[in-house]
Parts: structure tokens; sequence; C-alpha cells
């Protein structure tokens, strides 16, 4: 039976090395980090045009900043030479549909321990990149604050609207 990790690794065999961009460098070239979420509707590169080497991409759930976001990207700006930060969450997302306590009741059913981590669900995707934002502006850890923006990207049409 073959796996999706064994088709993604023959695509690799085929394709992995056409992909244009500067791979000499670990320092992003336009000097911006991305923040979004893991859904598979949310194509970075196609969205923005990016190729590699251009922009530091960093993932999660939701595309909320965690402490986990703010330590990439304190090791993003303070060692790889990023300045910006762009914030993409995005229209029908999955985290808009649990609970905080829901989920942590469901997970502690089903393994007996409740986690000590945050969720992060919200209602409101705008409120969302509202509060993520804010993370990053106030974050001690971050020397460049200055350029940091959020969107939310509209799975079904492709338009990216900014939240003031």
């Amino acid at each position: 039976m073959t796996t999706s990790i064994d088709l993604l690794l023959a695509r690799n065999a085929e394709f992995g090395n056409v992909v244009p961009g500067d791979r000499s460098s670990p320092e992003p070239s336009l000097r911006v980090a991305i923040l979004t979420c893991m859904d598979a509707r949310v194509r970075v590169f196609e969205i923005f045009g990016l190729i590699q080497g251009e922009s530091h991409v960093l993932r999660n759930a939701g595309g909320v900043v965690t402490d986990d976001m703010i330590r990439s990207l304190a090791l993003s700006q303070r060692k790889l030479g990023t300045r910006e930060v762009l914030i993409v969450q995005h229209t029908n997302c999955g985290l808009s549909l649990v609970t905080e306590d829901d989920f942590k009741d469901e997970l502690e059913a089903a393994t007996g321990l409740r986690p000590t981590w945050s969720v992060e669900a919200f209602k409101k995707v705008e409120d969302s990149v509202r509060r993520s934002v804010e993370r990053v502006k106030r974050s001690d850890f971050l020397p460049h604050r200055d350029v940091v923006r959020g969107f939310v990207y509209d799975v079904r049409s492709g338009a990216l609207n900014e939240v003031a």
C-alpha cells in the first residue's frame, strides 16, 4: 500500500530540484516572516508569488501568535535578519469551530490528561488577527515590531483583507 508520505517522496524525486529561488543562505532575502495557519487551502508561496529563499513561513493551527511563534520570530529576527512580520489568518478556519474548554475536555476524556497549552479558539477571525498583531508588537523578545500587519485571507475568493 502506498502511503501519502510515499507519494510526497516520489514527487520530490521528480520535482524537488526545479523550484526557483536562492538556497545559499538561511536569511530570507525579503527580510519578512509570514505567520499563517496550517490549513492546506492557504498556499503561502502561491498567494504571495514567493520563491525559495525570500521569506520565513511559520505555521500553526489558526495562524495565531503563541509563545512558540514568538520563539521562532525571535530567532528569525535576531539571528536570520527578518525585519517585518505578516500575519495571515483566514475565513472558514477550523479553529473557529471549537471552544477552548470543549476541546480540552475532549482531550482529557480521551487521554486522562488536560492540556496545559491554550487552544486559541476564536469566533471572529478579525479579533484573532488583532490579538496576534498585538502580541508581536508587545513582545520584548522581538527587536523589530514597527512593521507588523495582519490580514484575513478569503479561502474562496483568494482576497487578502487587512485588519485595522
